[in-house]
């Protein structure tokens, strides 16, 4: 029975183990993912930037543009006042008349440009608030998860002793089985047995069995799993115990 609780309790050990060492594996992974989301951000604000930039410099050039050609209309207009020859008068019309339809369709690509430039400036802001609110989340996260590293590094240097106590108290033969189970079958690998059922595969046992585990003198195996198995009886308070928890 002593040798049992020893099992059980290393058990305990293990699995805490694995799910500390799981963490410190895995939380760097997380922290990676973000890093790399967070350069993604920052590149998608560097492009839409970059479009915004152009897209100024051509609503610019464009306003320059429509400026110079809207005094040439005004000259070209004054001029007109002067000319006395029809066919001069008529040259001239034809050339403000061009003048002035360049300059709408010029005006026409400026309003497409300047909706443009609102659709890219909304894409800034809405990447640049996720970014923001990505480095937010990163400084937390990194200073968390340096937190738990420091406190799972150090329950683990706690852990492997116990282990090492443990180890020390538990039969080699029954701790090489525990440890073979344990290496090919999934947590847990010791599991009580009630009413003739392991709670490891919920497979009843063989009646003889059970009867030799009741006595509790051997260390048995289940039949059907292989996971070390013992009465739920001899540890019947510790069992309702960690139920209600």
């Amino acid at each position: 029975m002593k040798q049992i609780e020893q099992l059980v309790a290393l058990q305990m050990i293990d699995d805490e183990m694995m799910h500390l060492n799981g963490f410190l594996k895995n939380a760097p992974a997380e922290l990676e993912r973000m890093e790399a989301r967070h350069l993604e951000l920052k590149d998608a604000v560097a492009q839409v930037n970059a479009k915004i930039a152009i897209i100024t410099k051509q609503r610019d050039d464009l306003g320059r543009e429509i400026e110079d050609t809207a005094m040439k209309i005004k000259k070209s207009k004054n001029k007109l006042m002067m000319v006395s020859n029809s066919k001069e008068h008529q040259a001239m019309m034809r050339e403000i008349d061009n003048l002035e339809k360049t300059n709408r369709s010029r005006e026409e690509e400026k309003v497409s440009l300047l909706e443009e430039l609102a659709r890219q400036e909304e894409r800034l802001d809405m990447a640049q608030g996720e970014l923001k609110s990505l480095q937010q989340e990163i400084s937390q996260k990194k200073k968390q998860i340096n937190q738990k590293l420091q406190a799972s590094k150090a329950r683990l240097e706690v852990l492997q002793n116990l282990r090492g106590d443990a180890e020390e108290v538990i039969p080699k033969p029954i701790l090489s089985r525990y440890q073979f189970i344990r290496s090919r079958l999934s947590q847990p690998v010791v599991v009580s047995v009630g009413e003739g059922v392991c709670k490891g595969c919920n497979i009843s046992i063989p009646p003889q069995t059970y009867n030799v585990l009741q006595k509790g003198e051997q260390i048995l195996s289940c039949p059907n799993c292989q996971r070390i198995i013992y009465w739920s009886e001899h540890f019947a308070t510790e069992e309702e115990e960690a139920e209600a928890v």
